[in-house]
């Protein structure tokens, strides 16, 4: 039975997150140790107690998702009760795809969250210089979801850039032609649309510049060639050959749209029978319900979750 790790992203976060984990696995306390001395400020602070305004800025919430996410994984691999558990290919939603990187022994710790640092940094920078904005769209489908930002885009940037699961598209662009869409989305035949709490118009060529400092970061860091675990990419739903691909997707992603379903159903196409969803949150978990109900996926978000696989 083929096996899946699959890591969140952006969004993910919450105040607390890893905290029960790191006060009773001491493996969980040395990685958010390293990562506070890695990044230079108290990031396990913030992840432990908040404030929740300080962890949602972009600038923090990544490099505190992958902390978390590497922390639990930690766990994983040490406790007798789950170390045997591997996997044949990891993926992670956006940001969650340098967890899935390091989670395949590609790019090590450090560089991994050096990386997330200043693509946080990046992306703000390019957010900061450029008024975007991003919409979720519940019910419509991919080509709907085209018309719908053609029509509020009115000449202006819109475009659907996350397609996350069967009925939930997330549209990204100019903020004036976010808020038009937002209005025009129930017309158009959607359930709701939801103002997304993002710093910018992530996944559009307003990311450009950002794209620009992290290929320059990438090319100071060493990725390996991938061997036994196999990765696959967000841009295109293909698995990852080389270490330059990797660098070039990871470029790619910040203005290119985010294929989660197409990741998924190749994934399921390929024989992967069981996933297990490794970070803050459960928002993988519910994607995989709205791609295919009958698929296992086994949440690790939280101590409690943690002591059950325990047992």
């Amino acid at each position: 039975m083929k096996t899946a790790f699959i890591f969140p992203g952006q969004g993910a976060q919450v105040v607390g997150m890893g905290a029960g984990i790191a006060q009773s696995f001491p493996v969980a306390a040395e990685i958010f140790k390293k990562a506070n001395e890695i990044i230079g400020f108290d990031l396990c602070g913030i992840c432990f107690e908040g404030p929740a305004e300080q962890l949602s800025s972009t600038t923090i919430s990544q490099p505190a998702i992958f902390t978390t996410s590497a922390a639990i994984l930690e766990v994983l691999r040490t406790e007798p009760a789950t170390n045997g558990i591997s996997a044949d290919v990891t993926a992670g939603l956006s940001l969650g795809e340098y967890t899935a990187l390091y989670a395949a022994g590609v790019i090590s710790f450090e560089d991994g969250l050096v990386l997330v640092q200043k693509r946080g940094q990046a992306m703000q920078a390019a957010a900061d210089a450029n008024e975007g904005a991003m919409v979720s769209i519940i019910g419509l489908d991919e080509e709907t979801a085209h018309r719908l930002c053609e029509e509020a885009g009115e000449g202006d940037l819109l475009e659907p850039v996350n397609f996350n699961c069967p009925g939930q598209i997330v549209i990204s662009g100019d903020k004036k032609a976010c808020r038009r869409a937002k209005e025009l989305a129930h017309k158009a035949g959607a359930i709701k649309a939801v103002r997304l709490e993002v710093a910018g118009a992530f996944h559009t060529r307003m990311m450009s510049g950002a794209a620009e400092a992290l290929a320059k970061a990438l090319a100071d860091s060493e990725i390996k060639e991938p061997s036994q675990t196999r990765i696959i990419a967000n841009i295109d739903a293909e698995y990852y050959q080389t270490g330059e691909k990797i660098k070039e997707g990871l470029v790619k992603q910040l203005t290119c749209p985010i294929l989660w379903q197409k990741c998924m159903e190749r994934l399921l196409a390929d024989g992967v029978e069981k996933f297990y969803e490794i970070g803050p949150g459960r928002v993988l978990t519910g994607l995989m319900k709205r791609i295919n109900r009958k698929t296992k996926v086994v949440n690790v978000s939280s101590l409690k979750a943690i002591k059950e696989l325990l047992g």
